[in-house]
């Protein structure tokens, strides 16, 4: 690989062992700038590159031509030459000793335009590989600001004194108000409330949760409607966002690049290119020879091989809405056998609507998602604003309701017209001594819906049933993958069986796991990893963020995805079309197809100039020329792969 970007690893690293929490932003920065640098330093050198060409077809300024490609190329190949001179007092040999042998070379016949071309695309490769590190980093920082900095710490019996989150102890009891996220995991002890669970557990339904049911709260999600207290069980590491983050950072480390072809051999090439050219003048003294093999030998085909289709590759995956990160997963994605879907908000919209409305015996239908969208008129619950997306289609007239009394964790009262309305959960229902058995058919039991019952009073008016819709380019995505050779898609998710298995029944996926958290997924996905199989993952939340870190290739969902999700994969789908997958996939083949022509040509113009070389029968001149018109083979060759299309 081209320079070293595992110093920015390493640095990290290091102010982790230290325990300095501030340094992650500052690292982060400072990438930002370098990359910045580098992205500056790229424009500028290709200015002076391009205006040598432009100058050279003008009488008069061959001077200016030739000027301006050396200023071009010396700018563009100082960060490179910097790189192979450490690698070399360090006594390693990588692909920046290539680079700049090709450089030297390309110098030494006056070629300044080659050098140029040269180190114009060597340093773009480098400045897209540093950018994924930058990306690795921010989404920790990411992860950082879901936990609040300062919690609500109960003292005394009941007052109340902020304090730093980092110094809650583990039997502590914090307040947590509406709109607030929890600083620690725990359990409430007092109060009731909805919670936001989607940044953990991927589920789309807030989940209900009261001081009497002993359930679970998670450090980092969101509080939506009552005040509560909690008793911490978990700080720190020990949360299950803490968890994520860890399993987040170990993921990336572990993960690694693509080796190409070129840097298997690279420690060979250079001296034996060195070795024929002392031979050649040992035998024949001729050092028109000796200077033709060099030129000859001068890798830039080779190198150019790789970095040229990559990029014109990128150039066409972001016209076609799809944000490739990291370079190395460009050739990887062809040679992915399964895929890892998450559920909601990948395969599914991540929003419920409606599904069916079934009144009971003597309620007209109409009348049913009247009552209920409008009693639910004044709720922010995803149920109601779903009642109240169907009214609107269906031109429904709501009613403005006298009272509303939203009851936590199980419902709504409403007086409508001086008539009592409740909209809520079966159990809440029958708690009031309403029967609920009168309206559920038994088909629609396990139907893996979520059921939302409305009631006139003390009799039952019906049920609405809801589901999370299924995204249409979801439908036809599984038949196209299994085209192209995918041979195993599976899907994970926080949600129920029954909501899983109906999803991966219409989608026609066999293999399901439900009610997973993000390192239940992460297990999930290295189990598939251990037979041998290249995964890719495919998410948009938090909770798929170490999934996404662990698989070969992770591809987030850049549009409806958190910013950890994008920034923990190497691809963001820059829209909510899967069908960009199934193209992904067919672009990296062609780009594998186009690097081995690449390679092959380089290889053929050089095996080939280098015998002629040696006979004597191709002189210096010549020798360029053949050089250079093998590197314009490439370049063209790559360049197919911009006019990719949908």
């Amino acid at each position: 690989m081209l320079l070293n970007i595992s110093d920015t690893f390493n640095a990290h690293d290091e102010d982790s062992e230290h325990g300095t929490s501030c340094a992650c932003g500052n690292h982060h920065n400072e990438d930002k700038n370098d990359t910045q640098k580098q992205l500056t330093r790229c424009f500028i050198g290709g200015i002076f590159v391009l205006n040598s060409f432009i100058a050279s077809f003008f009488s008069g300024t061959e001077y200016i031509s030739i000027f301006s490609a050396i200023i071009g190329a010396l700018y563009l190949s100082f960060p490179i030459m910097i790189a192979a001179v450490k690698d070399i007092i360090k006594g390693e040999v990588y692909m920046n000793e290539l680079v700049t042998l090709a450089i030297l070379a390309a110098f030494a016949q006056q070629s300044y335009q080659t050098a140029g071309i040269i180190a114009f695309f060597m340093l773009i490769t480098i400045t897209i590989e540093q950018k994924t590190a930058i990306g690795a980093r921010a989404s920790i920082e990411s992860l950082i600001k879901l936990t609040p900095r300062l919690a609500r710490k109960i003292i005394e019996g009941a007052k109340e004194q902020e304090v730093d989150v980092f110094s809650l102890v583990i039997g502590d009891v914090c307040r947590i108000r509406p709109g607030e996220n929890f600083p620690a995991d725990g359990t409430i002890i007092k109060g009731n409330t909805t919670v936001n669970e989607s940044t953990i557990t991927g589920e789309s339904l807030p989940k209900d949760k009261a001081y009497d049911t002993d359930t679970q709260i998670y450090a980092g999600t969101e509080n939506l409607t009552g005040v509560v207290d909690v008793r911490v069980t978990g700080i720190g590491k020990d949360t299950t966002l803490g968890k994520v983050r860890e399993l987040l950072e170990t993921a990336g480390k572990t993960k690694l690049p693509v080796m190409r072809m070129v840097d298997k051999y690279v420690g060979f090439y250079t001296p034996t290119i060195l070795m024929i050219a002392a031979v050649v003048w040992f035998f024949t003294q001729d050092m028109t020879r000796v200077i033709a093999i060099l030129v000859v030998a001068c890798p830039c085909t080779i190198v150019l091989a790789t970095p040229s289709a990559t990029i014109a590759a990128i150039a066409a995956a972001a016209r076609l809405g799809i944000l490739i990160k990291n370079v190395t997963h460009i050739e990887l994605a062809a040679k992915i056998k399964s895929i890892v879907f998450d559920k909601t908000g990948t395969l599914t919209e991540g929003n419920l609507e409606v599904a069916r409305l079934v009144p009971a015996k003597g309620t007209e239908l109409s009348d049913l998602l009247k009552v209920a969208a409008s009693a639910e008129s004044h709720s922010n619950h995803p149920a109601a604003k779903a009642m109240r997306k169907l009214a609107k289609e269906a031109n429904v007239k709501l009613m403005e309701p006298n009272t509303f009394e939203e009851v936590h964790g199980k419902g709504i009262i409403a007086d409508i017209e001086g008539t009592k309305y409740r909209i809520g959960r079966k159990t809440w229902l029958e708690e009031l001594g309403i029967d609920t058995e009168k309206c559920l058919s038994p088909e629609h039991k396990d139907a893996g819906l979520s059921i939302v019952y409305a009631a006139k009073d003390e009799q039952i008016m019906g049920y609405i049933a809801m589901q999370d819709a299924i995204r249409g380019s979801s439908k036809s995505l599984i038949t196209k993958l299994k085209d192209l050779g995918i041979t195993d898609c599976s899907m994970v998710t926080g949600d129920n069986e029954s909501v899983a298995n109906r999803v991966g029944k219409e989608l026609n996926i066999s293999t399901i796991r439900h009610g997973c958290l993000p390192h239940e997924k992460v297990n999930f996905v290295d189990s598939i990893k251990t037979e041998n199989n290249l995964v890719a993952v495919v998410g948009d939340g938090i909770n798929d963020a170490p999934a996404l870190a662990a698989g070969d290739i992770g591809i987030a969902m850049g549009a409806m995805g958190s910013d950890i999700a994008v920034n923990s994969a190497s691809i963001a789908l820059m829209n909510t079309d899967l069908s960009r997958i199934p193209l992904l996939i067919s672009i990296s083949k062609q780009t594998r197809i186009i690097i081995n022509q690449n390679l092959l040509a380089g290889l053929f113009f050089m095996i080939i100039g280098l015998y002629l070389s040696s006979m004597g029968i191709l002189p210096p001149a010549f020798a360029a020329a053949i050089h250079s018109i093998s590197a314009l083979v490439v370049l063209f060759n790559s360049a197919r792969l911009v006019r990719t299309v949908d």
